[in-house]
């Protein structure tokens, strides 16, 4: 170990405990991809922490951990925008399905849709899975050939991810219910439709499913609907 002054022993103390606390912190989240970037960073300053102190074994088990973690995030990254990541199939939008997850996640759905109470009587619904996980759902009825979105939710866990990206452009999944746009609601969260692709109409954001949709490829695993 170095021979540090007082000051520099205190420093060097505080940087240890931030990074046990990152690495706490990193294992209470919920979305995978925060998860792995904040452990990673736990890991390299408990390896500039105590290779200080010479704990030589604490330090081959962070740069194990931290290497772990790049190999993670690099498979995460690259599967990001895949859309072979994703599949997405048409359930009942009345069914057993769709309600129990809307009302497992009733509170946070009403902080993204707090108008959203039960689909309409004509509304269809799809799920979106990213492997044998639940990553979303969406709630579309017709509107004189526009697909009205009703609900348009992605679980807390797939949110630094594009499975929006997958449904709304990759998937082909809407054209197949004659719909020429699709419309959010009023006052939708902007951000995450323009980088969709979308377009401004009034207050609401629309894509025209002309332009984007293709031919779902069956080894996706996409169900068309």
């Amino acid at each position: 170990m170095l021979d540090l002054s007082p000051g520099w022993q205190v420093a060097l103390e505080v940087v240890g405990w931030v990074g046990s606390g990152i690495v706490v912190w990193s294992m209470m989240q919920q979305r995978i991809l925060r998860l792995r970037v904040y452990n990673l960073v736990g890991c390299l300053i408990q390896v500039l922490y105590n290779g200080v102190l010479g704990v030589w074994p604490v330090v081959a088990l962070n740069v194990v951990l931290a290497g772990v973690q790049v190999i993670n995030l690099t498979r995460l990254l690259r599967g990001r925008e895949d859309p072979a990541s994703y599949s997405v199939a048409e359930v009942p939008a009345h069914g057993p399905l769709l309600s129990q997850l809307v009302e497992r996640h009733r509170e946070d759905v009403a902080r993204f849709h707090p108008e959203f109470r039960a689909p309409t009587e004509e509304a269809a619904a799809f799920v979106v899975m990213s492997g044998d996980e639940v990553a979303g759902w969406v709630v579309v009825h017709d509107d004189d050939g526009v697909g009205q979105v009703e609900l348009d939710y992605v679980t807390e866990r797939y949110r630094d991810f594009t499975p929006g990206e997958f449904v709304w452009r990759s998937s082909g999944l809407f054209a197949g219910h004659g719909w020429r746009t699709i419309r959010t609601p009023d006052a939708m969260v902007g951000a995450y439709y323009e980088k969709l692709g979308f377009r401004r109409d009034g207050d609401a954001w629309a894509l025209d499913i002309a332009d984007v949709t293709r031919p779902v490829d069956p080894s996706s695993g996409a169900a068309p609907g």
